[in-house]
C-alpha cells in the first residue's frame, strides 16, 4: 500500500514541470525528498549529527552524488559489476551541490552532515546535474536542519540565440553558452560554465536569466516546508565564547595585524611571519599561566587578521602585496622546455607556476566512458595535480582529490573551445598541469600554460587563452568595495568572492564563480567582469611574448597522423579476411591504422612515427579504395601466365587480364618468353565487363603504332 506523499510542482519558463515528492522514501534520514522531471528521479537525503564533536570548529559536511547503473537499465562494467568509487563526474556534480550548499549553514553549525543524492531513474534527455542541488536544498527544507536557504540551481543555455532553462541533451549540443548557475531568493551564489567567445553581458544576462527561475524554485521549497510542518529549525549550541577575551584579543592586536597588512610584503611566507609574530607577542605579553583557550585565542585573533587585511585594502585602495586594485603581478613563461614531450610550457605569475605538457596519442589512448547516462569515449583529456612540496607543505600523496579534478575540469572546459574540430583532430589530447609553485589561481596558470604547451606541440587551436581569477572586499556598512585582480591565496581565502574567468581576445570560455557574500549587486558583479577582461587581456599579451600561434607543424617525435573516408563498400577490403590486409600493411608500414563506421561511411585513421611511414601506409589504402577508371594507364605486376595472356595487379587487389592479342600490334603466337611473374608492365583499362566486373587490360594501346611498310615504286 502506498505512502501518503506530500507533493509540489514547479513549473519551468517553457512549461515542463518539475515535481518534489517527500513523506515516501528513505523517512528515517533528517530530510529526503525525489526529484522528477521527465522520466529522470533524484533521491536526496541528509542526516546531520544533533551535537559537533569535541574541537570542531568548522562544517564537516560532505556531499555524495552517485548514478545508479540501474537507473537506465546498465550492469556497471569492470570485474566487481557494481558501483564503485564515485566517478569524476559525479565528483563534479558533487562540488556543484556543495559550493551552494556550504555558504548557507550557519557560521556556528559544526555538527557533521552527509548528503546523499543519489539517480534512481535516468531520463536520455533530462540531465541530472541541473536538478541535484534543488533535490539536495529540498531535503533541507523538510528537514529541521538549521540552513539559510532555500537555494536551487539551474542549468542556462543560449541555443538559437534563445536562453532555455534546463534543456534537453539534444538541444544543449546546439548551445554557445552553457552554465550552471545556484542561488538563494535574494542572491547568486555559484556560477560554472563554459561558452564560445561570448561577451561579458552577455555572461551577465544568462545569470540574471537563470535567478529568475532559481526564485521560482526557492519559493516552492519554502511552500513544501510549510505543507510538510518543517519552518521550525532544531535548536543547537555549538560555539562557547569569551567576550571580553575577544575585545581584549582585538585591543591588543588590531593595529599591529594592520600594519603588517600595509607593509607590502611581495612574498607570502613573509607576511605569514609577520602576522604570526603578532599573535606570539600577544600570547607572550599573557605569562605563561593566562588560563585561556588558545583555540579561542587563534580564532579572535584570525578574526583581527581578517579585519585588519579588509580594511586596509578598503581604506588605502592597496593590496597585501603592495599591488594597485587592478593591477596583475609580473609574468614570465616558456615553451618547448621539456624536449622530449610533444610540446610543454612553464608559466609563472608571481609565486603560482605551472609546469605543464601536451601528449598526443592515437585513437587508442582515448578514455573509455562507462557511466549510467554515458557509454562512449573521449579524446581530450586534462589532469591537473597539486603537490604538496608547492605551498611547502608535508601531507601524504593519496592521488587526486576533488579539489584538482574541479580545477582539471575548470581548465579543459576553458581550453577545449578553442581546439579543432573532431573531423579536424586525429588525435587524443592529454594536457598534464603540474603545480610546482601556488599562490592564488593555480586552476588560470594551468589554462595559461595550457595554451601555451597546445601552441609549442603544434595543435591548431584558434587562439591563444587566459585565465584570472577576480575578488572582491566589501563592507556592507560603509557601502564599500573593492575588486581585485588575480587574486592571492590570502585574498580569496579573506575575501567575499573568488570569481575565475577565461578566454580569448574575442570572448569568454569559461567560468567559475563562488561567492560569500549575500546580496552581490548585478552592478559590482558587473565591474568584475569588465575588470576581468583587462587583466585576461593583459595576461594574453604576456603570452603572446613568448608564443602567439601555433607552430607550424608538430615535433619531430611527435606521431604523424592522416584521416581518410572511404566508401563504406571498401571497409572489408582494406581489413581483408580476418584481418589479414590491415596487418600486413601494418606489418610493412610501422603504421597504427584503425577503421570505424561512421554515418554510412569508414573513417580511416593513420598513426605512423614518421613522414615516410605515413605515406606508405596512406598509398596503399588509396591503392585498395581507389576506382578504376576507363582509359586510365597503371603501372601492374604480372601474377600469372596463361597461354591465352596474362593476369596483372594494375591496383591493389585489383586483377585484370592483358588479354596475348593486347600485349603489342604485331601478332604473337605464344606466351613463351613474352613476359615473367612479377614483372612490372605498364598497361591500360580497356574495358569492365559489365555482367562479371572483370577488367580488360591493353598494353599496345600505349605502344606507338608501327609505321606502315612503303610499297615498291
Amino acid at each position: 500500500m502506498s505512502q501518503n506523499a506530500i507533493t509540489k510542482t514547479i513549473s519551468l519558463p517553457d512549461g515542463r514541470e518539475i515535481t518534489i515528492e517527500t513523506g515516501k522514501l528513505a523517512k528515517q534520514a533528517d530530510g529526503s525528498v525525489v526529484v522528477k522531471m521527465g522520466n529522470t528521479m533524484l533521491l536526496a537525503a541528509i542526516v546531520s549529527n544533533k551535537e559537533a564533536r569535541e574541537g570542531v570548529d568548522f562544517l564537516p559536511l560532505s556531499v555524495d552524488y552517485q548514478e545508479k547503473f540501474a537507473s537506465s537499465g546498465k550492469i556497471p562494467g569492470g570485474f566487481l559489476r557494481r558501483e564503485a568509487r564515485l566517478s569524476d563526474y559525479e565528483i563534479l556534480v558533487s562540488r556543484l551541490v556543495d559550493r551552494v550548499l556550504r555558504p548557507l549553514f550557519p557560521d556556528d553549525y559544526h555538527a557533521e552532515t552527509q548528503m546523499t543524492i543519489h539517480m534512481i531513474s535516468a531520463d536520455t534527455e533530462i540531465m541530472p546535474d541541473a536538478l541535484a542541488a534543488l533535490a539536495a536544498s529540498a531535503a533541507l527544507a523538510v528537514s529541521d536542519i538549521p540552513f539559510n536557504g532555500p537555494i536551487s540551481e539551474v542549468r542556462v543555455a543560449r541555443i538559437d540565440g534563445q536562453l532555455v532553462i534546463n534543456p534537453t541533451v539534444s538541444n544543449l549540443q546546439r548551445a554557445d553558452i552553457d552554465m550552471m548557475v545556484g542561488a538563494s531568493m535574494d542572491s547568486v551564489v555559484m556560477v560554472e560554465g563554459e561558452m564560445s567567445e561570448v561577451s561579458e553581458a552577455e555572461m551577465l544576462e544568462a545569470i540574471k536569466f537563470a535567478h529568475e527561475a532559481i526564485k521560482v524554485q526557492c519559493q516552492a521549497q519554502l511552500e513544501l516546508a510549510e505543507m510538510v510542518g518543517k519552518l521550525q529549525k532544531r535548536e543547537y549550541s555549538h560555539e562557547t565564547h569569551d567576550e571580553a577575551l575577544r575585545e581584549k584579543v582585538r585591543t591588543a592586536t588590531y593595529d599591529k595585524a594592520y600594519e603588517v597588512a600595509m607593509r607590502g610584503r611581495a612574498n607570502k611566507s613573509e607576511r605569514k611571519d609577520g602576522f604570526a609574530a603578532v599573535l606570539n607577542e600577544f600570547v607572550e605579553s599573557l605569562g605563561e599561566d593566562h588560563g585561556y583557550d588558545m583555540g579561542l585565542i587563534k580564532t579572535y585573533y584570525h578574526d583581527v587578521e581578517k579585519e585588519a587585511v579588509r580594511n586596509m585594502i578598503l581604506d588605502e585602495r592597496v593590496r597585501l602585496d603592495g599591488r594597485k586594485l587592478d593591477e596583475i603581478r609580473p609574468i614570465w613563461s616558456e615553451v618547448n622546455y621539456l624536449p622530449a614531450t610533444h610540446g610543454s610550457a612553464v608559466f609563472t605569475r608571481g609565486e603560482t607556476q605551472s609546469l605543464t605538457t601536451v601528449t598526443l596519442g592515437t585513437k587508442l589512448d582515448e578514455q573509455m566512458i562507462d557511466s549510467a547516462m554515458v557509454s562512449g569515449t573521449n579524446k581530450f583529456l586534462l589532469h591537473y595535480n597539486f603537490p604538496a612540496f608547492s605551498t611547502g607543505e608535508v601531507k601524504p600523496n593519496r592521488g587526486p582529490g576533488r579539489r584538482e579534478i574541479g580545477h582539471g575540469n575548470l581548465a579543459l572546459r576553458a581550453l577545449k573551445k578553442v581546439l579543432p574540430s573532431s573531423e579536424d583532430n586525429p588525435y587524443t589530447i592529454r594536457i598534464v598541469s603540474d603545480i610546482l609553485e601556488s599562490n592564488g589561481s593555480s586552476s588560470m596558470a594551468t589554462v595559461c600554460a595550457g595554451s601555451l604547451a597546445l601552441m609549442d606541440a603544434g595543435v591548431p587551436i584558434k587562439g591563444g587563452v587566459s585565465g584570472i581569477a577576480m575578488g572582491l572586499i566589501t563592507d556592507e556598512k560603509t557601502g564599500k568595495f573593492a575588486v581585485l585582480s588575480d587574486i592571492l591565496g590570502d585574498e580569496d581565502h579573506l575575501g567575499d568572492m573568488d570569481f575565475k574567468v577565461t578566454g580569448t581576445k574575442d570572448g569568454i570560455t569559461a567560468c567559475q564563480m563562488d561567492i560569500k557574500v549575500h546580496g552581490l549587486s548585478y552592478d559590482v558583479l558587473s565591474q568584475a567582469l569588465e575588470q576581468a577582461k583587462a587583466g585576461r587581456l593583459h595576461i594574453l599579451g604576456e603570452m603572446n611574448k613568448t608564443i602567439s600561434s601555433p607552430n607550424a607543424d608538430y615535433k619531430p617525435h611527435t606521431p604523424r597522423s592522416f584521416n581518410m573516408i572511404i566508401d563504406k563498400e571498401f571497409i572489408g577490403a582494406v581489413i581483408g579476411p580476418g584481418g589479414k590486409v590491415i596487418q600486413q600493411i601494418q606489418k610493412d608500414t610501422g603504421a597504427t591504422i584503425i577503421i570505424e563506421e561512421k554515418n554510412e561511411k569508414g573513417h580511416v585513421n593513420i598513426f605512423a612515427s614518421d613522414q615516410d611511414s605515413m605515406n606508405s601506409a596512406v598509398s596503399k589504402i588509396k591503392g585498395i579504395v581507389a576506382q578504376p577508371e576507363i582509359g586510365e594507364v597503371y603501372i601492374g605486376k604480372v601474377k600469372s601466365i596463361q597461354p591465352y595472356g596474362a593476369f596483372v595487379e594494375f591496383m591493389a587487389g585489383k586483377d585484370g587480364l592483358l588479354h596475348i592479342s593486347e600485349i603489342k600490334h604485331e601478332r604473337v603466337e605464344t606466351m613463351d618468353g613474352v613476359l615473367e611473374v612479377g614483372e612490372e608492365v605498364k598497361v591500360k583499362l580497356i574495358d569492365v565487363d559489365k555482367k562479371t566486373g572483370k577488367f580488360k587490360l591493353s598494353r599496345k594501346a600505349i605502344l606507338p603504332r608501327p609505321e606502315a611498310p612503303q610499297q615498291n615504286q
